[in-house]
């Protein structure tokens, strides 16, 4: 049973999950949001510790993000819309899932590295953002490239460049934001799998040892990487580790950009 709970960034989702009884019957699908950037913009405000109210099972894919525009936008490469929008400052728009989303830290990496001046429009959830941006409301998005990549194959949207540091295998001709002319730019989602903490080991390693299995079958994979994401399949160790590095990275990045919660 799926149990979907969109808002403030995934944290209220993660929130939700790390109540939960420990039984091993309530997991959560993480992402970047909840674990790494929603932590480092809230600090102490936010209503779990990634670190400490979870019990990590295993990183299960890498995501790519894109750089994608609406269809009627008259740009068609990074360097036209950064043509475009130095020559109208706060004229175009930019949505996201949520103020210090990965979504706005990758569109604000944007407006750090080539000087321009975008209109940040944070909605309660992806899918509310990435509709205002196919109906032409709002011209511009930083998100998965699962997401967009139907809307872009249907011709309701144009992604311009991945924002991971290597292509998309589902993707060839499409290139990388630093590719494109913004070297520097680099930015990667991922989902993984949690238990709410005090999760008895036992259960961890076994849901752990049945994700791997998953991951390494040709199906999987198939249908994984012909949607631009890259299986992966770690340790409930590794996982927690890596969390913990992506908190410290994007707490560098937020203090760096002077980004607060709101």
């Amino acid at each position: 049973v799926i149990d979907t709970r969109p808002g403030a960034g995934a944290t209220l989702g993660h929130a939700l999950a790390a109540k939960s009884a420990p039984d091993g019957y309530t997991l959560l699908l993480a992402t970047a949001g909840g674990l790494s950037t929603g932590p480092a913009l809230m600090g102490s405000k936010i209503p779990y510790d990634p670190l400490k109210d979870f019990a990590p099972i295993g990183l299960a894919t890498y995501v790519p993000y894109a750089l994608a525009v609406t269809a009627g936008l008259p740009a068609r490469n990074v360097k036209e819309l950064v043509e475009l929008a130095k020559a109208s400052p706060g004229k175009l728009n930019v949505a996201s899932p949520g103020v210090g989303t990965p979504n706005h830290l990758g569109a604000a990496q944007l407006m750090t590295l080539t000087g321009i001046e975008l209109v940040h429009v944070p909605y309660k959830g992806s899918t509310l953002a990435l509709t205002d941006v196919i109906a032409g409301n709002v011209q511009m998005v930083v998100t998965g490239l699962l997401q967009l990549l139907p809307y872009h194959q249907a011709g309701k949207l144009r992604i311009l460049a991945i924002s991971s540091t290597k292509r998309s295998p589902v993707l060839p001709d499409v290139p990388t934001v630093a590719q494109a002319g913004v070297p520097g730019y680099e930015l990667t989602s991922w989902y993984g799998v949690l238990a709410p903490a005090n999760t008895p080991a036992a259960i961890v390693n076994t849901l752990n040892a049945e994700i791997v299995k998953a991951l390494n079958t040709s199906e999987v994979r198939a249908r994984l990487s012909g949607e631009g994401a890259e299986p992966v399949g770690d340790s409930p160790a590794e996982f927690q580790s890596y969390i913990r590095s992506e908190i410290d990275k994007y707490a560098k990045i937020v203090g760096a950009l002077g980004i607060g919660a709101q």
